[in-house]
């Protein structure tokens, strides 16, 4: 099984980008930008600098924003062409611990009953008040039943790993609290049907499967990309027959310097659209299609509810026939 890593950088080799280059049942790309060092090199490590990028013979590299996150994708592409059975999403602030590793995609696991609608999944690995970015604010205060699991086989298409003292959370959390969290170790969670957790691009693994749902709206906030693909790819993924599943922190994030409040203007249309883009993925969603067709049909109607600008549909198409080319 050939398993690949993905992380785009400004920086020099981060300490996490040195952790993950020395896993040798991975291949780790790191994806650069006009920002990146010129010079950017590692050992271990594919660097796929802008030129690299641009002569891949890819329709999106002509398209995509420069100095902009969804230029990770070009690791996706390149991962796909390579034959990958497996990516991973991570970050170069999220440093892995020793036991960093998902669980099998396939097995017996503790299940969230189907039908929940969006919850706080953090709530089953601590106590502490905190939430994921991407949770819809009317649910911070509610009470969620922990008690309610279930033991399924299931076909997990995508695991969540969390990560350790700076966890994804809104810029609600970070201007009100931002006490750092530890979660509990334990089992690894599934969800079931209709039941939502916002998930990220921060410590992700998808199985080939699913790898279109990897795409990144390029004409949405930065802190709203990786949120509004997740919750859009979770009633696809059902169609097509897998689940989501969360397991307890294997990184530990030392987060790269934030301002709160730009974070916090850039989440407002995630605050005001999430919800509505899960009910239209919900709606659009048919067994009896494809994993790229309900994506792209989602896509349209999403455009159509004005949550995305006919630009994003552009740039889907860009990449659903870079990543049909194997």
């Amino acid at each position: 099984m050939k398993k690949f890593i993905v992380i785009t950088s400004i920086f020099e080799p981060t300490e996490a980008v040195k952790k993950f280059a020395e896993l040798s049942d991975y291949k780790l790309i790191v994806v650069g930008d006009k920002k990146t060092p010129d010079n950017w090199q590692y050992s271990n490590v594919v660097y796929l600098s802008i030129d690299a990028q641009l002569a891949m013979e890819s329709k999106l590299a002509q398209s995509l924003p420069y100095n902009h996150y969804c230029r990770k994708m070009m690791g996706y592409i390149y991962s796909h062409r390579e034959a990958g059975d497996i990516i991973i999403d991570t970050d170069d602030d999220n440093i892995p611990t020793d036991s960093w590793a998902f669980p099998e995609f396939e097995g017996t696991f503790d299940m969230i009953p189907a039908n929940k609608g969006f919850f706080n999944i953090y709530d089953y690995f601590t106590d502490q008040k905190i939430w994921p970015r991407g949770l819809p604010l009317h649910l911070i205060n509610a009470d969620t039943d922990t008690n309610d699991l279930i033991k399924s086989q299931t076909k997990v298409g995508i695991w969540q790993g969390l990560a350790d003292e700076d966890p994804d959370v809104d810029a609600i959390y970070r201007l009100t609290s931002d006490v750092p969290c530890v979660f509990k170790k334990r089992t690894p969670i599934v969800l079931g049907e209709n039941s939502l957790a916002p998930f990220n691009t921060q410590n992700t693994a998808i199985v080939k499967e699913l790898f279109p749902l990897l795409y990144l709206p390029c004409h949405v906030t930065f802190r709203f990309t990786d949120i509004l693909r997740g919750t859009i790819a979770q009633p696809i993924l059902w169609s097509a027959g897998f689940s989501l599943g969360f397991t307890d922190a294997t990184v530990i994030q030392k987060r790269n310097p934030h301002d709160y409040f730009k974070d916090f203007v850039s989440e407002i249309p995630m605050y005001l659209n999430n919800e509505k883009a899960a009910q239209i993925a919900q709606k659009i969603s048919l067994a009896q299609n494809s994993v790229a067709d309900n994506l792209y049909n989602v896509y349209q109607e999403l455009e159509k509810n004005q949550i995305v600008i006919p630009e994003e549909i552009k740039l889907l198409e860009a990449w659903l026939e870079d990543i049909s080319i194997r």
